[in-house]
C-alpha cells in the first residue's frame, strides 16, 4: 500500500465526525427514519399476504444468481426479438463507453432514479462529452442541483430539510418560493415540464427485469420515469445482473415487496412494465416501432463485480438485495452521520456492494462503522444476514492490509505485552 495508508481511515473518520456536528442533518435522518418505519410497520398489518411474496422473490432472486450466464443469454433474445439492443458490460469502463456511444454528444438526456448510474458516475461521464444530463426524480434532481451525491437509496434528499430545498429552487428559478412541499413540488413540475419534452434521450434503471420475456419493471411514485421511457425518441435501460429474474411473475412479486419495505406503501403509483419499443400494426398487419413511445430500446446490463458477489461463499447474499431500503431506517449509524455510513451504496449492505463495486479501499470506509447489532437483518424482506457479511468482509480487508490505526495499535499493544491494555506499572 502506499506511504499515506491510512488515508482511506481519515477521510472516513472526518466525514462521520462531520456529519454527527451537523443537527439538522442528524435531526432530518431521525425523522425520515421514524417516519418510514413506523410506515412500514402499519402497512406490514394490513399485509398478511406479503410472505408468499417475500418467500417467492427470495427464491427468484436465488435461482437467478445460479443461473446468471442462461439468464443473460436468454435476455438478449428476448430484448433483440422485440426490436430492441442489448448489450453486456462486464465493468464499469465498458459500461460508460457502451452508454455514452448510444448518447452521443450535445444530446439532452433526462434521467429517472438508479443506483446503478450512481456507481458508474454516468452523469459525469456524459457531461464530459458535452450532453445536458437532467435528473427528473425529484430528489435526485435537487442533490444534482446541489452539486452533491444522494443520501438514500430511495429518497435521496432525505437529509435536507424544506427551508434549504426553498432556498435552492428559488435561487435555480430567480423567483423566491416558499418552504411548503406543495409549492416546492409543483416549482418542480414546471421546472421539468420543458426538458421531458425537448429531451433526445431518457435513460432508466430497472427493479426487475424478466428473462423470460424482455419486460422491464420500474417502480415509482411521481410519474417521472414514465416521460423518461416514453417521451424521448430513444431509450436506455442501465440495470445490474442481479436485477434479472426468470418471469414476469418474478418481477411482480419485487415489484410488490418493494413499497410495504422502501416507503411504507401497499403499492407505489406505478408499476411501469415495459416489453421492446413502442409499436403498431394497425397498416394491413404491418409491425412499425417507435409510435408514441420511444423508436429504439437499448438494454445495458452491468457486471462491474457482481459476479465475483455472487460466487463468494459467504457474501453471495448481497447480490439478493433489492434496494428497499429499509435496513437504513432500523440502522442507528445511519440515522447519526447518513451518507457518511457508504459510498454509492449505504449501511452494512452498501460496504459489501461498495467492495464489489469500488474497491476495497473505499469498501474500508464503510465496513469499519457497522456496529454489528443485527437490526438491518430484522428489517430485511430478503432476510439477509448482514452483520455476518461484514464480518467477514473485515477479514478480507485484514488481508489486504486495511485496519483501523486504533484496532492496529491495540492488537499491537497486545502482542507486545499480552494485553491490550500495554503493561503495568509495578
Amino acid at each position: 500500500m502506499a506511504e499515506s495508508q491510512y488515508y482511506w481511515y481519515d477521510v472516513s473518520f472526518e466525514r462521520v465526525i462531520a456529519n454527527l456536528q451537523d443537527e439538522e442533518l442528524k435531526a432530518a435522518l431521525r425523522k425520515a427514519s421514524q417516519v418510514f418505519a413506523e410506515n412500514r410497520d402499519h402497512v406490514l398489518k394490513k399485509l398478511p399476504y406479503l410472505a408468499s411474496y417475500r418467500k417467492k422473490a427470495q427464491e427468484a432472486k436465488a435461482w437467478a444468481r445460479e443461473h446468471r450466464e442462461e439468464l443473460l443469454k436468454q435476455l438478449k433474445e428476448s430484448i433483440e426479438s422485440l426490436g430492441g439492443y442489448f448489450y453486456f458490460a462486464k465493468t464499469k469502463q465498458e459500461a460508460l463507453k457502451i452508454i455514452g456511444d448510444i448518447v452521443g454528444s450535445n444530446k439532452k438526456v433526462i434521467k429517472s432514479k438508479s443506483m446503478t448510474t450512481e456507481e458508474l458516475d454516468l452523469n459525469e461521464y456524459l457531461e464530459r462529452l458535452n450532453n445536458i444530463v437532467i435528473e427528473t426524480d425529484l430528489g435526485e434532481r435537487i442533490i444534482q442541483l446541489r452539486k452533491e451525491r444522494p443520501s438514500h437509496n430511495v429518497v435521496p434528499a432525505v437529509h435536507l430539510s424544506k427551508e434549504r430545498i426553498a432556498e435552492l429552487f428559488s435561487s435555480h428559478m430567480g423567483e423566491h418560493l416558499p418552504a411548503d412541499a406543495t409549492a416546492l413540488t409543483r416549482a418542480a413540475r414546471k421546472m421539468l415540464r420543458k426538458d421531458f419534452m425537448e429531451a433526445d434521450v431518457g435513460i432508466s434503471g430497472a427493479n426487475a427485469i424478466a428473462a423470460e420475456t424482455g419486460t422491464i419493471f420500474i417502480v415509482t411514485n411521481e410519474g417521472n420515469a414514465r416521460f423518461v421511457t416514453n417521451a424521448p425518441p430513444v431509450h436506455i435501460v442501465v440495470a445490474g445482473i442481479e436485477k434479472i429474474v426468470r418471469t414476469v411473475e418474478d418481477g411482480f412479486a419485487i415489484s410488490m415487496v418493494l413499497p410495504p419495505y422502501g416507503t411504507g406503501q401497499m403499492v407505489t403509483s406505478y408499476i411501469s412494465l415495459i416489453t421492446g419499443p413502442s409499436r403498431t400494426a394497425d397498416i394491413e398487419l404491418t409491425t412499425v416501432l417507435g409510435v408514441h413511445g420511444p423508436l429504439e430500446l437499448h438494454v445495458v446490463i452491468v457486471d462491474n463485480g457482481r459476479s465475483a458477489m455472487a460466487n463468494d461463499p459467504v457474501l453471495y447474499e448481497a447480490f439478493y438485495c433489492i434496494r428497499c431500503g429499509s435496513c437504513y431506517n432500523s440502522c442507528p449509524v445511519y440515522q447519526n452521520v447518513g451518507a457518511a455510513f457508504g459510498h454509492r451504496y449505504f449501511a452494512a449492505i452498501g460496504a459489501i456492494w461498495t467492495y464489489y463495486t469500488a474497491g476495497p479501499e473505499e469498501a474500508a470506509k464503510i465496513a469499519y462503522q457497522c456496529l454489528q447489532c443485527g437490526l438491518c437483518t430484522q428489517v430485511c424482506p430478503m432476510e439477509l444476514h448482514q452483520s455476518e457479511m461484514v464480518k467477514n468482509l473485515r477479514g478480507k480487508l485484514v488481508q489486504q492490509g486495511y485496519i483501523p490505526p486504533p484496532i492496529k495499535q491495540l492488537v499491537e499493544t497486545a502482542e507486545e505485552t499480552g494485553s491490550i491494555f500495554g503493561k503495568r506499572e509495578s
